[in-house]
Parts: structure tokens; C-alpha cells; sequence
């Protein structure tokens, strides 16, 4: 089963569980954000170098990452987020064909090490899984937005309290992104979609790393 039909089946029993209301209030907001997803940074751009901490408190250089080998970086919204967690988990499942092709895996989200330590360790996840404190490579891709008022609320009413679990005073997100980078830094794919249901498939960025092997 590929990772979309996943999410959507997902989708169609929140959808009923939530209701219209809520539903259109979701879409809209969504929808507001494609204009941020346009200017976002994308293909031939370089990756921006920053060193976050994994989920064990372990500093990762990003463009020293990068200077090595291809990455694969998916942001995710929390481990709060299930859609989040079915994308990581479908990575999980392809991480030795990541690996086999040379490259190295990584997730981001804006959660503090312990909340990233909890979601590695509810799906077992065998990458690392990196803390963007105060949103600093979210920023610098574009990606990273305030949250509607609306949301918040919606948000509070599903017990999710986002400056709890991100370690500051802001109802920020970055929108799910993904990126295959090349070695050297350069960005071969991205994959940045407002509508947090839709996330790019692990075998299409597996396919670019086939590709960029290739050359």
C-alpha cells in the first residue's frame, strides 16, 4: 500500500469523525498557505547549513551531512500529528534502500529532543530525528508559518499545545516538506505542500537517489 492511500484513508475517517465545519475550516486554511509554498526554497537552491540536535541531544551538521553523501530531509508537524507518523514510519520501511544508494536519512520537526525522542521511539525509527530549535531551518526553506486563530483554537480543542511541545511561545509550524539533496548540498528534489494529508511518497525520492547514483 503506497503512503498516500494511507493518509487518504485516514483522511476520509477524520473527515467523518469531524464534520463539515471543521473540515472546510481545514481546507481553507490550507488552501491560504499556497502562496508561502510557492516562495519557498526549492530545486538548485543550496541546503542551508544549520547543526541541530537529534533525539538523543547529539549535534547534527547538516552541511556536514551533506558534504558527505545525499540526503533524504523530511519535515514533519510533531508526533502529535498521525499523518506525521504514518510518513515516518513508511521511511522507516525504505530506509535500507536509502542506505544502499549511499545517502542518509533524516527527519525534522519543531519539537523539543524529548518529544523527537518519544515519536523515534514509538515507531522505531533507526534515523535521526532532529529538533529545529526556534524554527531556524524552517525559516531559512521558506516553509515555517503562524498559525490562524481559528486553528489555534481547533488545535486547543484536540489537547495539541504547540509551545509546550516546541520549547517556545509560538503557534508556528513548518509546512510538511521533503527534499533529496545532493551531495555537496545542492537540492534535486522538494516537495513542500500546505495540505499536511499529502506528503511525498519514499519512492520518489528514492527514485532521484537512483538517478543522482547514476550520474
Amino acid at each position: 500500500m503506497s503512503l498516500q492511500v494511507e493518509l487518504d484513508s485516514f483522511k476520509a475517517a477524520w473527515l467523518e469523525r469531524v464534520g463539515a465545519e471543521t473540515a472546510r475550516l481545514v481546507a481553507d486554511d490550507n488552501a491560504a498557505l499556497l502562496p508561502l509554498a510557492a516562495r519557498s526554497l526549492g530545486q538548485g537552491a543550496q541546503f542551508p547549513a544549520v547543526t541541530l540536535l537529534n533525539q538523543n541531544g547529539v549535534a547534527v551538521d547538516l552541511a556536514a551531512l551533506a558534504a558527505e553523501s545525499a540526503l533524504v530531509v523530511t519535515f514533519y508537524r510533531g508526533g502529535w500529528c498521525p499523518y506525521c507518523n504514518l510518513e515516518l514510519r513508511a521511511y522507516q520501511q525504505r530506509l535500507a534502500e536509502i542506505a544502499a544508494l549511499g545517502a542518509r536519512l533524516v527527519a525534522v520537526s519543531p519539537e523539543t529532543p524529548d518529544n523527537t525522542l518519544s515519536t523515534a521511539e514509538k515507531n522505531a525509527l533507526a534515523f535521526d530525528v532532529l529538533s529545529d530549535d526556534r524554527g531556524r531551518l524552517a525559516d531559512r526553506l521558506g516553509i515555517r508559518f503562524e498559525l490562524s486563530p481559528a486553528i489555534r483554537e481547533l488545535y486547543r480543542k484536540f489537547g495539541h499545545d504547540l509551545p509546550a511541545r516546541n520549547g517556545d511561545d509560538r503557534w508556528s509550524l513548518p509546512m510538511p516538506a521533503s527534499y533529496v539533496v545532493e551531495r555537496g548540498g545542492r537540492i534535486a528534489l522538494a516537495s513542500v505542500d500546505p495540505d499536511y494529508r499529502r506528503r511525498l511518497d519514499p519512492a520518489e525520492a528514492i527514485a532521484v537517489l537512483r538517478e543522482l547514483a547514476a550520474i
